[in-house]
């Protein structure tokens, strides 16, 4: 990327941050063990644009300094790839992890936050820099979480396989046929998630189309699920959270449960004279 491609990044508004910044940058550079990363960082702060990128950075959003402390390997493909490559890396790796992660949930939590601080940081840079328009960069935010999204409710639904709950039709893809129902509402719904968003959605299931082989109902069984799929997006670890997840949207929140059936909401917008 040229020079010209970083003018569009706004000044420090804090200086002292930004020099605090720079000099954790130069103490993370001699603590790596990765020799060629370590070059990198070092030639990032001694160039001009790169100097104006990370002073953008640590000078003006405490959260941003952190993520590029902890992801300089991204600031590197950023740098040498261009941002809509080094997405499309990111969303491919963060496949390979989850699937290798998929049974093993403190690692796929674990993926699944980092992926978001990546996520969150190379959108912001080319949203600050003005490479995205605001279009593309809500667009990038929901991708990631759909694609999280799909990640953790396959994890779910394999676990209650295992478990002896339900049968699915495929191992490597557990949502198809499940019978189960997430309906995107709000923001995410319309494509449209900013930096601070939460998620809004409707958790259904089809009671025709699930094998349920539980002790107790298939009611619980989805509910349980639900319960699980929040926990798993919005619980603060060590590494964030991914989203705060909110289920109120449902029909008539509150007094029906977290998961319903389909034929249950149908038999709601119904009688509420409007079409499901």
């Amino acid at each position: 990327m040229s020079a010209s491609d970083y003018e569009g990044l706004p000044s420090p508004a804090d200086a002292t941050q930004a020099c605090l910044g720079f000099e954790r940058w130069q103490e993370a550079a001699q603590e790596t063990t990765d020799a060629p990363l370590a070059t990198f960082m070092r030639d990032l702060a001694a160039d001009a644009a790169g100097h104006r990128l990370l002073a953008s950075l640590f000078g003006n959003s405490p959260f941003l300094t952190h993520s590029a402390l902890r992801e300089p390997d991204l600031l590197r493909r950023l740098v040498q790839q261009g941002a809509e490559a080094t997405f499309a890396e990111l969303l491919a790796g963060l496949n390979r992890d989850l699937t290798a992660a998929r049974d093993d949930r403190a690692s796929l939590m674990r993926f699944l936050r980092i992926a978001k601080r990546r996520t969150a940081l190379l959108v912001a840079i080319a949203d600050m820099a003005g490479w995205w328009d605001v279009v593309r960069v809500t667009a990038a935010l929901s991708d990631f979480a759909d694609q999280a999204l799909g990640a953790a409710v396959a994890h779910l639904l394999r676990a209650a396989a295992v478990r002896g709950e339900i049968e699915v039709a495929s191992d490597t893809d557990p949502a198809v046929e499940s019978g189960l129902i997430i309906l995107a509402m709000g923001k995410l719904g319309a494509r449209e998630l900013n930096y601070s968003s939460d998620i809004d959605l409707i958790v259904l299931y089809d009671r025709y189309k699930v094998e349920y082989r539980g002790r107790r109902t298939l009611q619980d069984c989805f509910v349980r699920l639900a319960r699980d799929l929040v926990r798993l997006l919005q619980d603060h670890t060590e590494d964030g959270y991914v989203f705060r997840t909110d289920l109120r949207l449902r029909p008539d929140p509150g007094s029906t449960p977290l998961a319903m059936t389909v034929l249950a909401a149908e038999t709601y917008y119904e009688g509420m004279g409007q079409n499901w």
